[in-house]
């Protein structure tokens, strides 16, 4: 049974539905005062769907649009909870379309009519002295597309993030642009 869309939900339900590990959850805790599940006996989380949906945004903005965390810091601030919490999926949204999926009557399916089993042959029994001869063509082929043998230069640097917009890169350009350049010097440092 699927719960109400005004449940409050645990650490693990949310990491869930956001697809993000639990100990991000509690380290954007840590960054986003925004962010105050309830606490119950023990310290166990309990997250109402706002908390839900900022989470969700949160997420929007961190991962998906490249912001830092002052960056998502400052916009909260700025812009307020409610804009950042519509930038991520609707916890209400998805609840009503389940509601709906769920009132949604089916009527059931006949079961299909199959033909009587035919009479069973009986199995040769295993040649012994005969040696099968394996094909000399296989029997399948996968043709799969070969990886690339180089990555291109911006590659390396992304490794391990979800890959960021490119008007959003582009925007932010001369911001990014020292960083690469003290991150090339640091490289240089550390292999020459």
């Amino acid at each position: 049974m699927a719960k109400a869309k005004d449940a409050f939900r645990t650490i693990s339900e949310v990491a869930e539905w956001l697809d993000t590990p639990t100990h991000v959850l509690r380290f954007w805790e840590s960054k986003f005062s925004q962010i105050k599940p309830v606490k119950g006996a023990g310290g166990r989380r309990y997250y109402r769907p706002a908390d839900m949906e900022l989470l969700g945004g949160i997420k929007q903005l961190l991962h998906v649009d490249g912001l830092t965390i002052k960056g998502t810091q400052k916009l909260l601030r700025e812009k307020g909870v409610k804009y950042v919490a519509s930038l991520g999926p609707s916890m209400t949204a998805q609840a009503d379309a389940a509601e709906d999926a769920a009132q949604i009557d089916v009527a059931p399916t006949p079961a299909p009519v199959t033909a009587p089993p035919a009479p069973a042959e009986p199995i040769p029994a295993p040649a012994q002295d005969a040696l099968s001869v394996a094909p000399t063509t296989p029997a399948f082929t996968i043709d799969l597309p070969l990886p690339p043998t180089t990555l291109p230069a911006a590659m390396p640097r992304l490794i391990g993030r979800a890959p960021a917009d490119s008007n959003a890169l582009r925007a932010r350009a001369a911001q990014i642009a020292p960083l690469l350049a003290r991150l090339e010097d640091i490289r240089a440092r550390m292999h020459g």
